[in-house]
């Protein structure tokens, strides 16, 4: 039987999308190496993700950070080879996240938010790189 799905109303909405889908990425072969081997202290960053999606979604709280600057110098720390295929599996798992949790105008807001901001970082960390 299927549970009645909700909006994302919330930090802790906020907070269990982040941490189930960062569960996946974690495990994934492919995107895993790249976070796995970068982020030291994973409560930390979940709730540094959780800030900047409920700041992202809500418009609440503030969040402070750069996150271009991350993924740029870790795409330079792993030789230029985070490519739009690394994008496009990052947005399928946080879509198909968002899909198996929650439904409704919030919800549907964190996926077209999470399509524009891989576009620009990829295009950006892309345009970083020295030819």
């Amino acid at each position: 039987m299927d549970t009645v799905k909700h909006d994302i109303k919330d930090r802790n909405d906020v907070n269990k999308l982040v941490s189930i889908f960062y569960d996946k990425i974690r495990a994934d072969d492919f995107l895993g190496p790249f976070f796995n081997t970068v982020i030291t202290d994973w409560p930390a960053h979940i709730e540094r993700l959780t800030t900047f999606w409920e700041s992202s979604l809500f418009l609440k709280t503030k969040y402070y950070g750069n996150p271009l600057d991350v993924h740029i110098k870790v795409d330079q720390e792993n030789n230029n080879t985070i490519s739009e295929k690394h994008f496009g599996a990052w947005l399928n798992y946080w879509v198909q996240t968002v899909d198996e949790l929650f439904e409704g105008d919030t919800a549907d807001n964190a996926k077209q938010r999470a399509r524009k901001m891989s576009t620009f970082l990829y295009l950006n960390i892309f345009q970083a790189r020295k030819n």
